[in-house]
């Protein structure tokens, strides 16, 4: 089971570096890119062990179906994650992604499947 675990994480890791500067995704969404459409709190749990990644991983553009920060508990700091994403040009109020729709980055449509 946990080299199961750890080639899902590795999997998530590797989608998410390749979310856009500015942009963001789901937990729920890279779990359907990968096959595994119940598996989004998995996703969760990836982002908050991908400190131990060799390469770094923009866990900060992983944000709830609604576009809350709602891995924001796992970042050094209370607003680590608001900031690394208003650097990057993204605009959060309440905890809450601006214009969430307009910047989600979905894999499903945006990576080639076939690739």
């Amino acid at each position: 089971m946990a080299q199961k675990k750890d080639g899902f994480f590795q999997d998530v890791w590797e989608v998410a570096r390749l979310i856009p500067t500015g942009r963001v995704t789901s937990y729920g969404s890279i779990a359907k890119y990968l096959g595994s459409p119940g598996a989004a709190r998995m996703v969760g749990w990836a982002m908050n062990a991908c400190h131990s990644s060799k390469e770094p991983v923009p866990a900060q553009r992983v944000v709830n179906r609604i576009g809350m920060l709602s891995g924001k508990v796992h970042f050094d700091g209370p607003n680590l994650m608001q900031e690394l994403l208003e650097n990057e040009g993204v605009k959060v109020e309440n905890n809450q992604v601006v214009d969430f729709e307009k910047l989600f980055w979905n894999p499903m449509t945006e990576l080639d499947l076939n690739t």
